[in-house]
């Protein structure tokens, strides 16, 4: 029975993150024909009005066609809560979007993703999943739009744990992995079926929430980065175990004379690594990283490596050509050296961190 418990303890935590699969990938895909959505709300005829729905659909379609896109080329950061710090990810292998008769948006899409618990250390997944989204927008007092995806409709996710790092948990695997994968799927389904909410502010930055936000509300952030002039990739609190590593990406960058902006902050333990990758190299580390238990050394040296430490203060600027990247956040040996006094439980790194898109300096 202690193992069953344990097991369904890993399961429970991992698939109430998955909710967030279908969500961090959306962030920019409210994009209007490529303009700054919020000048829709300035055109003062009566936006938010009941009676103008068929309009602000009509309005969003027009963005909506990079939906999958826009999912296949970032991850979806996953949390217990909005407030907790990220646990986890996943990344979007394949997506399919259409359009309905009554206007919904159809998607589909499956990838592979990981989490951080306690019991189990690193557990991995694949998961699978079709929801039906009743889309809309409404306009804030500041001109920021607030685009509702509230699902319709929603398939059996199907999701499977494929490996587990810790040893018991690991044993537990093979005969109670059909009871778990069924109870993943009932915890998917729930979770997904809160929707989410993608906010463009007047700068055009994107932002977004689990669930229906407010307008007007915004959701807890570590940093103050808005109106700096620069695209925020993400802006948030990760919580990564000691001897393991956190892919934050793929970040795409479009154009020439641009650079990655690092803004981060250590907690818990005295140093972590932070690494830069292109996308080809981080996909293979990556894939090895999810496919397997322990972590194994990654297969080339990064294009950037530094040292994080704690209590101070980490901003860099990374000048890079058009392509895509990953930050690393690694915290195996050598990087980590214990827990200060005061800090997080020993062996776990809590990294608050903004990434962001800028001229090159």
């Amino acid at each position: 029975m202690r193992g069953r418990t344990q097991k369904a303890r890993t399961v429970t935590t991992v698939t109430r993150l998955t909710t967030l699969a279908t969500i961090a990938g959306t962030i920019a895909a409210f994009g209007l024909a490529g303009c700054n959505a919020t000048s829709l709300c300035k055109l003062g005829v009566g936006m938010n009005d009941p009676s103008n729905r068929t309009l602000r659909r009509s309005l969003m379609s027009y963005g909506l066609g990079q939906f999958c896109q826009q999912v296949l080329t970032r991850n979806a950061p996953l949390k217990l809560t909005p407030e907790q710090p990220v646990i986890g990810r996943f990344y979007a292998q394949h997506c399919q979007q259409q359009t309905m008769d009554n206007g919904d948006l159809l998607v589909s899409f499956d990838g592979i993703g990981y989490a951080f618990t306690d019991l189990s250390r690193k557990v991995s997944f694949t998961n699978a999943s079709t929801i039906q989204y009743d889309q809309d927008f409404r306009c804030a007092d500041d001109n920021s739009v607030y685009a509702y995806f509230d699902p319709r409709a929603i398939s059996v996710p199907n999701f499977h744990v494929t490996q587990i790092e810790a040893a018991l948990a690991s044993l537990m695997q093979s005969w109670a992995g059909p009871m778990a994968d069924n109870f993943g799927k009932q915890m998917v389904a729930t979770q997904l079926g809160q929707g989410f909410t993608v906010i463009q502010d007047g700068s055009g930055g994107f932002d977004f929430s689990l669930g229906h936000l407010p307008v007007g509300q915004k959701p807890p952030h570590p940093y103050d980065v808005h109106g700096s002039n620069k695209i925020i990739v993400e802006n948030l609190r990760t919580s990564v175990h000691a001897g393991e590593r956190d892919f934050i990406g793929p970040i795409k960058v479009d154009d020439p004379g641009r650079a990655l902006y690092l803004t981060m902050q250590l907690e818990g333990q005295a140093v972590v690594a932070v690494l830069m990758m292109p996308k080809a190299q981080g996909d293979v580390a990556l894939q090895a990283y999810v496919n397997y238990g322990p972590v194994g050394p990654l297969p080339a040296a990064p294009a950037m490596s530094e040292v994080l430490q704690f209590g101070q203060g980490y901003q860099r600027a990374l000048p890079v050509p058009p392509g895509m990247y990953y930050v690393v956040i690694d915290n195996t040996n050598p990087a980590g050296q214990g827990a200060p006094p005061g800090g997080a439980a020993a062996g776990t790194a809590l990294v608050n961190y903004a990434i962001q898109i800028g001229d090159a300096p």
